[in-house]
């Protein structure tokens, strides 16, 4: 796994859920410019920052690391019923 294909998934999640970097950036405490050096693969964050970044898009480190390839996607606040509903959709949507 490459720094870029990191940088990527981060401004992948950022984006999707509608934050600027510099909101990012001052929820992880650290400056816009280097949310930006992180989406364009020119430095790694740290171990601190990496958790952060888990935390704040509901992800494993390990789809962030590139280890992991599945994506996820964040039920919390919905009820069992609806959580039940929503993966009966998506194991439909997957059949040929």
């Amino acid at each position: 796994m490459y720094i870029w294909d990191m940088g990527e998934r981060i401004k992948k999640l950022r984006t999707s859920k509608g934050y600027t970097q510099q909101q990012l950036a001052k929820r992880l405490n650290v400056t816009k410019s280097l949310i930006s050096a992180y989406e364009n693969g020119q430095r790694a964050p740290s171990y601190e920052v990496l958790i952060g970044i888990s935390s704040i898009f509901k992800v494993s480190t390990d789809y962030l690391l590139g280890v992991d390839h599945r994506e996820y996607l964040d039920m919390s606040g919905l009820s069992d019923e609806q959580r039940i509903l929503l993966t009966h959709l998506v194991d439909t949507m997957r059949r040929p």
